[in-house]
């Protein structure tokens, strides 16, 4: 058999092997970025849900709570920066705030024991802590996307199609210190 014709069906073979690769990573870096925005994509549907049961809430404390103002004032500023909120990170700082100014309202909550037997009160909370919970489901699914992606274009042979197709690196969602803090009630 001639050698050129074994070189040339080599070549067309690696190359062949080549554009597979690069299919099947292009496809699945495609995929990936798609999960993230997803993801994010539920995380605002929840986000938005909190925010629409807040003004329900609002209004049944507001009958109880009328000396508490800053408290009510705080989640009403809270609860619009998130609504106004246009960016992931912008999003993700609104929805902090809202998430400190709930945990004050409730820990106020607790001094009034009408308000805490109250069933619309107690209905609402209900929902917002579900909601909380689809929250903090939906920030971990995202999370594990983004390191799966991440993952993908950061190992070999992935890194090397990435950077052809200019994908860099996602940030994964975190908490920052301040909304680790227990809220602090004061009379």
């Amino acid at each position: 058999m001639d050698p050129l014709l074994i070189l040339g069906i080599i070549i067309i073979f690696v190359v062949v092997i080549f554009l597979l690769i690069f299919v099947s990573y292009y496809n699945r870096i495609i995929r990936l970025e798609n999960r993230i925005d997803n993801s994010w994509a539920q995380i605002d549907v929840q986000l938005r849900r909190r925010a629409e049961l807040i003004p329900n809430l609002m209004e049944t404390v507001k009958g109880y709570m009328k000396h508490e103002k800053e408290v009510l004032e705080n989640v009403t500023k809270a609860r619009t920066s998130l609504m106004d909120a246009k960016t992931p990170q912008k999003n993700i700082e609104a929805d902090n705030m809202l998430t400190g100014a709930l945990k004050t309202l409730f820990a106020v909550a607790e001094n009034y024991p009408d308000l805490k037997a109250n069933q619309n009160f107690l209905n609402l909370q209900d929902e917002l802590t579900h909601t909380e919970d689809k929250i903090a489901y939906s920030r971990q699914h995202y999370n594990d996307t983004v390191l799966s992606f991440n993952n993908t274009i950061e190992t070999f042979p992935g890194n090397f199609f990435a950077r052809r197709m200019g994908k860099k690196e996602r940030e994964m969602l975190q908490i920052p210190e301040a909304s680790r803090e227990l809220p602090k009630v004061k009379f």
